[in-house]
């Protein structure tokens, strides 16, 4: 299984950022939201590994 990682970084004017390594999909969002609690999101960027998911021990490419 690949290591994930969670990278926050808060600035000297008190703004925050999370970078999600090693997520896939539904999960990183999740992720997300448990670190967000009850602050307001004012940017989200996906990566190119939220449009993967595993299925069956394979990764594929969701196709829109």
């Amino acid at each position: 299984m690949k290591e994930k990682t969670v990278i926050i970084e808060i600035d000297e004017q008190g703004n925050s950022s999370i970078d999600l390594e090693g997520f896939h999909g539904k999960g990183c969002t999740d992720v997300a939201k448990d670190f967000q609690g009850h602050d307001v999101v004012k940017n989200v960027r996906a990566k190119p590994e939220f449009y993967f998911h595993e299925t069956a021990g394979k990764r594929q490419q969701q196709r829109s």
